[in-house]
C-alpha cells in the first residue's frame, strides 16, 4: 500500500518547513535550539497538521539521539518501560529521544513515570499536544519542559507546498496535473491552516479530476465536494481562524452586537463551538468585568447550553449572549488590576508577608515582635478595619481603580462611607 501524500512530502530539512515562522525563522527561539545541538524536553501545543510530528523528527535526525515513538491515544505503561529498559544499551548510547504524540491521552500515573527519566536527562522528551497543555498534561511535566506553540498555517504558506503536491502527483503517476490558481487558492483557503489536510486534500483533487491524454485536469467544480464544508471558516480574503475570534472580541467590545453576530455566525458554521465558547467566557471578565458581574453567570450559563444542545441549536444561546455581551455595560478594571498585580510578582518576587497575616506560627526567642496582633475586620464598625496587608516593599502600590459605571461607581461610594467612618 502506498503512502500517504503528506508523508511523502514531508520536509527533511527546517527550510522546507511550512509556516511557524515565529519559531522556526531564523534567530528564533526554537531554530536556536535545534541547531544548537543540545536539545531540552519540549511540548509542542497545536491544531493537527501544522508540522509538530515533522520538526521532531528533524531534531531527532540533526542530534544524533536514537529516536523512540509513541502515540498517547494506544501507548501502555509497559511501551513506556520498554523504552526505559533501553536506557545506557548500546543503541542509545547518544541518548534517547521519546518523541509522545498526543500526550494529553496519558494518564497521571503514566506521565509520572517518565519524570525521573527527564528529570536527570536519560530521556529527552518531545511531547505534543492539540490541546492546551496547561490543562491536559501533568503540571511536573510541564515544569520540566519548554512549551512551543505551533499555529494554524495561513493560505499564502500553503499555496507553494500545494504546487509541490502536485508535482510529485505527476511524477509518480506519469502524468500531468493541470491545477489553475483558483483551484490551488480554493484548497489553501479550505483547509484551516492544516497542512496535512491540504494535502490530502490535493490528492483526491486529483482522483476526482478529469482524465484523457494523459493529464488530469482539476476544476473548481470537482473541488466543491472536497472543500464546502473548510470554505466557510476562511474566506478568500485570507481570514484565519484567530483573525476571526479577535474581530469578534473586538466587536464586543466596540459593543457592535451587529458585527459580532456576523463573526458568531461564521464560527458556528464551521462548527467551531469551542473557540467561541471560550472567547465569550473571556469577554464576561475581561472585557464587562465588573460593570455587569452577573455577564459570567449568564455567559456560562449560554455556553453550557451551547455545547449541550450542539447545532444548529447552539445558535440560539450563543446570539443570546454575545447581545448580552456587546449590549451590557464596559468595564476592563479587574483586567488591568491583575495585570499590575502580576507585573509587581515578576518584579519582586515572592516577598514576605506581613506577620499579622500569615498563619500562627510560635514566636522564637529573636522574634522582635511577640505575637500575631491581627485586627479581626467583623470585631469592627462596618466590618472593616485599616491595616496592612501587602508586603512592606509594597505597601502602597494600587492595582485596581474603581470604574465610571454605576456599579464600580456604587462600590467606591461604599468604601468611601467606611474610610469616613474612620476619622469620626
Amino acid at each position: 500500500m502506498s503512502a500517504p501524500l503528506a508523508d511523502k512530502i514531508r520536509p527533511k530539512s527546517l527550510a522546507d518547513v511550512v509556516g511557524q515562522e515565529h519559531i522556526l525563522a531564523e534567530g528564533k527561539p526554537l531554530r536556536r535550539i535545534i541547531e544548537s545541538g543540545t536539545v531540552p524536553n519540549m511540548i509542542f501545543y497545536g491544531p493537527s497538521g501544522v508540522g509538530k510530528t515533522t520538526v521532531a523528527r528533524i531534531i531527532a535526525e540533526n542530534c544524533g539521539m536514537s529516536l523512540y515513538r509513541l502515540n498517547g491515544t494506544n501507548a501502555s505503561t509497559a511501551d513506556i518501560k520498554e523504552v526505559v529498559a533501553d536506557i545506557g544499551t548500546f543503541g542509545s548510547e547518544n541518548g534517547i529521544l521519546l518523541y509522545l504524540d498526543e500526550i494529553q491521552y496519558l494518564n497521571k500515573k503514566q506521565q509520572q513515570s517518565l519524570l525521573e527519566y527527564i528529570e536527570n536527562g536519560d530521556i529527552t522528551l518531545i511531547a505534543s499536544t492539540t490541546e492546551n497543555p496547561y490543562f491536559s498534561i501533568y503540571n511536573a511535566v510541564i515544569s520540566r519542559s519548554t512549551v512551543f506553540e505551533f499555529k494554524p498555517v495561513s493560505p499564502a504558506q500553503l499555496i507553494p507546498a500545494i504546487k509541490r503536491a502536485f508535482r510529485i502527483i505527476s511524477e509518480d503517476n506519469g502524468c500531468e496535473v493541470i491545477a489553475g490558481d483558483d483551484v490551488i487558492e480554493t484548497i489553501a483557503y479550505s483547509c484551516g491552516g492544516d497542512v496535512r489536510k491540504a494535502m490530502n486534500t490535493a490528492e483526491l483533487a486529483v482522483v476526482c479530476g478529469e482524465s484523457g491524454n494523459g493529464t488530469v485536469t482539476i476544476t473548481p467544480e470537482s473541488l466543491e465536494v472536497l472543500a464546502q464544508r473548510s470554505n466557510m471558516r476562511y474566506d478568500r480574503d485570507g481570514d484565519q481562524h484567530y483573525d476571526i475570534l479577535s474581530a469578534y472580541h473586538k466587536s464586543v467590545r466596540g459593543s457592535d452586537e451587529n458585527a459580532a453576530l456576523h463573526y458568531a455566525a461564521r464560527l458556528i458554521e464551521a462548527g467551531d463551538l469551542i473557540s467561541l465558547c471560550r472567547r465569550m467566557l473571556c469577554i464576561a471578565s475581561e472585557d464587562v468585568g465588573l460593570a455587569y458581574p452577573m455577564a459570567v453567570p449568564v455567559v456560562k450559563a449560554c455556553v453550557d447550553s451551547a455545547l449541550q444542545l450542539g447545532v444548529p441549536e447552539a445558535k440560539l444561546p450563543i446570539a443570546e449572549a454575545t447581545i448580552l455581551l456587546a449590549t451590557a455595560p464596559k468595564s476592563n478594571s479587574a483586567c488591568v488590576a491583575i495585570d499590575r498585580a502580576i507585573a509587581d510578582v515578576r518584579e519582586y518576587g515572592p516577598l514576605d508577608f506581613p506577620r499579622h497575616l500569615q498563619n500562627v506560627h510560635f514566636d522564637g526567642e529573636g522574634a522582635k515582635i511577640k505575637g500575631q496582633h491581627y485586627k479581626y475586620p467583623h470585631d469592627y464598625p462596618g466590618h472593616y478595619v485599616e491595616q496592612q496587608y501587602l508586603p512592606d516593599a509594597i505597601k502602597d502600590h494600587v492595582y485596581y481603580e474603581f470604574g465610571d459605571n454605576k456599579q464600580e461607581q456604587s462600590a467606591m461610594q461604599y468604601r468611601q462611607k467606611l474610610l469616613d467612618s474612620l476619622k469620626k
